[in-house]
């Protein structure tokens, strides 16, 4: 757990900008925790959320993020709340209508992962003109799992191999792990589909179902700190973080501090 004690470790360090992860993934967990701290309705904290992802979404692409994935809802967020499940749907329409223009100046594209298709049409089509308005741009991708789950993502990729086995189109002999990660939701990332980093706010220790195959050997990182008050100094010590990380892959540690995996 990354807490505030190390937050004050870190405050003299500066991040080495050729150490940068090239693709973040969060897990943004607290937005309800931080609104009944405040006595505000649940629908208060997600409204502060949404300016969290805002600002983020800037300081990764200023920082030279090049893929930064959000779990913005999952397939088991439908047994929230209806009239929190409503206003959470009627989030990205007043996202993307405020954020778009900014988005397009700071040269970053927007992509959606999940079953869009099952969302409400108003959401839909929020959604997919934020992908066509920003298809131009070629700076960092921002990348939404929207209405996702990984064990469906995993799933529905079995399905699609097999389709492709039984259309005699592959050999099962030549299923390999690039063959499932290129038929997962984040296939069209290709070599920047699996996160370097993972990060999940406001104290939770687990995955929830998020990127199960992708985050195999991703260094995880959790914070006490709750999404709505996740700013540029948090991500930075979260950064930093993943820099004092040797990542091994499974290998040999190569810096004489160990042999072990």
């Amino acid at each position: 757990m990354f807490n505030n004690t190390q937050n004050n470790q870190q405050s003299e360090e500066h991040l080495d900008m050729n150490r940068i992860p090239e693709h973040v993934a969060i897990i943004m967990d607290g937005n309800g925790r931080w609104a009944k701290k405040r006595h505000m309705p649940r629908i208060a904290g997600h409204k502060r959320g949404m300016e969290t992802v805002k600002t983020i979404t800037k300081v990764a692409s200023k920082m030279g993020v090049k893929v930064l994935t959000l779990y913005a809802f999952s397939t088991e967020n439908w047994k929230r709340p209806h009239d929190e499940v409503s206003y959470l749907m009627g989030l990205p329409v007043k996202f993307f209508n405020d954020f778009v223009p900014e988005l397009v100046e700071n040269n970053v594209q927007v992509r959606v992962m999940g079953l869009i298709d099952q969302l409400p049409a108003q959401t839909q089509q929020a959604v997919h003109d934020a992908v066509k308005d920003t298809a131009h741009c070629t700076g960092m991708i921002l990348n939404f799992a929207l209405n996702y789950g990984s064990r469906l993502d995993i799933t529905l990729a079995m399905k699609q191999i097999v389709d492709g086995v039984v259309d005699g189109k592959l050999d099962p002999d030549e299923i390999d792990d690039q063959t499932i990660s290129d038929h997962l939701m984040t296939g069209f990332l290709g070599q920047l589909a699996d996160p370097d980093l993972l990060i999940r706010t406001s104290g939770e220790e687990r995955i929830s179902n998020f990127l199960l195959w992708q985050i195999a050997y991703s260094e995880l990182v959790f914070t006490d700190v709750l999404w709505p008050d996740f700013d540029k100094d948090v991500f930075d010590h979260m950064i930093l973080e993943y820099q004092h990380r040797d990542r091994r892959f499974g290998g040999l540690d190569t810096t004489n501090r160990g042999d072990t995996q």
